[in-house]
């Protein structure tokens, strides 16, 4: 693994469940670094579960720690029940509770101007959207209108999923509903505009939860009906916009040494399914031995290929 810089930040991708991939990949950093994440990095950004993750090791909890948060409370977060099996007629399928007492027990009453006066300061950048004012929120703790917010407040907006767990205050669902499923892009803006680091001693490490696999035969969407649009649509909306983010990092931040780590699945995982806790967590073995071997995504290799030569 190359020596990380000076400065050192991390993104974290949304994904649900899928999120045991970043926090086992994170405890195998931890063991071969020989210190918690949290006293490594300096700014963390994450959208949905990439919040969790982030604002857990923000608050000082280890890799570890958030690896065993996840396997152990999986099925406690998403229990198979009449309402998960009947979603289609309910607004919701879980009930955010479970949640709740998760993050309370392991972050408790802390605001998120709590990370800015910290010794030394943390940042961190949390993603939701506002669907009152239809607009993407960029929850950061050394702004006014957010440093008072509790944490758990800032992650429960960022991480409730529209149609998975109820909207949260009438307004704040999901910040992948927007375009930062994957926040790579506005760490390395919080980075260059707002933390003022010089990018040439900067380390950005971005990791996501797993590329499924949607590759179609040739004519195979010939044959779609209407609603087989959906899932398709959806998956390349999301996946484009993923890759976009990266791409912005690489052309507008080449000082960077942006590092994108990111797994290629060999089935689709739901979101939502703890029984898969076993084979998630061996994508995460995967990842910890990509990020230790500077094993990049193949995305980013290809656009870095493309790219003009200055």
């Amino acid at each position: 693994m190359k020596p990380l810089r000076k400065h050192v930040a991390m993104a974290v991708d949304g994904g649900g469940i899928k999120g045991i991939i970043v926090a086992r990949a994170l405890s195998m950093l931890e063991d071969s670094l020989g210190k918690p994440i949290h006293d490594i990095f300096r700014l963390s950004a994450g959208t949905s579960t990439g919040s969790i993750i982030s604002a857990g090791l923000a608050s000082g909890l280890t890799a570890h720690q958030m690896f065993d948060l996840y396997t152990q409370l999986g099925k406690t977060i998403f229990p198979k029940t009449l309402r998960s099996f009947l979603w289609p007629i309910t607004r919701y399928r879980y009930p955010n509770g479970p949640l709740v007492s998760a993050l309370q027990k392991a972050i408790g009453d802390k605001k998120m101007g709590d990370f800015w006066t910290a010794d030394p300061p943390t940042d961190i950048v949390l993603t939701t959207f506002d669907m009152v004012d239809n607009h993407t929120c960029f929850i950061k703790p050394w702004k006014d209108q957010y440093k008072d917010w509790p944490v758990v407040r800032a992650v429960l907006a960022s991480s409730s999923v529209p149609t998975y767990f109820p909207i949260v205050e009438g307004r704040y669902v999901d910040g992948g509903v927007g375009s930062y499923a994957n926040p790579c892009y506005l760490a390395a803006y919080e980075i260059n505009y707002c933390l003022d680091w010089d990018p040439a001693e900067t380390t950005l490490i971005s990791l996501g939860t797993g590329r499924d696999p949607h590759k179609l035969q040739p004519y195979q969407a010939d044959s779609y009906l209407g609603w087989q649009w959906l899932t398709p649509v959806l998956g390349a909306f999301l996946q484009s916009a993923d890759d976009q983010q990266v791409n912005l990092v690489h052309t507008f931040f080449d000082k960077l040494d942006f590092r994108r780590f990111q797994v290629n699945l060999q089935q689709p995982f739901d979101m939502d399914d703890p029984s898969k806790i076993s084979q998630l967590t061996a994508y995460g073995d995967e990842m910890g031995r990509m990020i230790q071997n500077d094993i990049y995504d193949s995305s980013l290799q290809v656009m870095a290929a493309r790219a003009p030569v200055k």
